[in-house]
C-alpha cells in the first residue's frame, strides 16, 4: 500500500512540474522603474529566436555572399571596365595611350 501511495504521489508531482515547466509566456512585460522603461530582453530575444524560417534565411544570405569569382562583376574582381577606363583616360580614350591631363 505504501509503495502504491508513493508511486501515485510521485506521478502527480511529476505531472505538476512538467505542466508548470511547459507553460510559455504569452507576451513580454515592460517594467517602469523610476520613470524609465526596462523591457524584458530575455523574452524579446526568445521571441526573435524562435523563427523556424530563420535558419533557412541565414543560409540563403550566406550563399548570396559567397558568389563564385567567375560570376562576379569585373569591378569587384579588380579588372578594368570600359567605363572606368574611359573616366581615367578622358577624351583621349581610344585615340591615345596617354591619358588626358589638364594643362599646367
Amino acid at each position: 500500500m505504501k509503495t502504491l501511495w508513493k508511486l501515485t504521489l510521485g506521478g502527480m508531482l511529476l505531472t505538476l512540474f512538467a505542466s508548470a515547466h511547459a507553460e510559455q509566456p504569452l507576451g513580454c512585460v515592460d517594467v517602469t522603474v523610476g520613470g524609465y522603461k526596462a523591457p524584458n530582453y530575455d523574452c524579446l530575444s526568445q521571441q526573435m529566436g524562435n523563427n523556424p524560417d530563420g535558419a533557412a534565411a541565414a543560409e540563403k544570405n550566406q550563399e548570396a555572399l559567397n558568389v563564385p569569382v567567375h560570376k562576379r562583376p569585373p569591378n569587384q574582381v579588380g579588372l578594368a571596365t570600359p567605363a572606368a577606363t574611359s573616366t581615367r583616360m578622358g577624351n583621349t580614350f581610344g585615340t591615345s595611350v596617354k591619358p588626358q591631363r589638364p594643362p599646367q
